[in-house]
């Protein structure tokens, strides 16, 4: 049997390769001029999130949830990871939680993403 980091190591290879390879086929298709490429991995990602929770409980599977969830999904989109931790909070009735988490993971991500630009503009300028 694998251990979870083994299986979470493996299904992250399949879950990235999917992304680069589904990002690509939506770009094909849809052009550069708009991120839809990262916007249908998130999507997608996380409608699968949803049926894979739903399965997993109900079908007892989780002996393949680090290979599945974490590794395929987390490799695929980060986002339905997200989203799940989000809407668990909000169905535990802890509606000021899951809005302080979804608008604080967005605006927080965002900050962090201009610092990290900032820096590295002014480092390697």
């Amino acid at each position: 049997m694998m251990t979870p980091l083994v299986q979470v190591a493996l299904g992250g290879a399949i879950g990235t390769s999917a992304r680069y390879l589904t990002g690509n086929a939506v770009t094909r298709v849809l052009g550069h001029g708009f991120p839809a490429g990262t916007m249908v991995v998130n999507v997608v990602g996380s409608f699968l999130m949803g049926v894979l929770v739903v399965a997993l409980a109900r079908k007892g599977g989780q002996v393949v949830a680090p290979f599945l969830m974490t590794g395929v999904l987390g490799g695929f989109t980060t986002f339905s990871a997200f989203s799940l931790d989000a809407i668990t909070l909000y169905e535990r009735g802890q509606i000021t939680g899951a809005s302080l988490y979804v608008l604080g993971s967005v605006l927080l991500s965002l900050v962090g993403l201009l610092a990290g630009l900032s820096v590295a503009r002014m480092v390697l300028a």
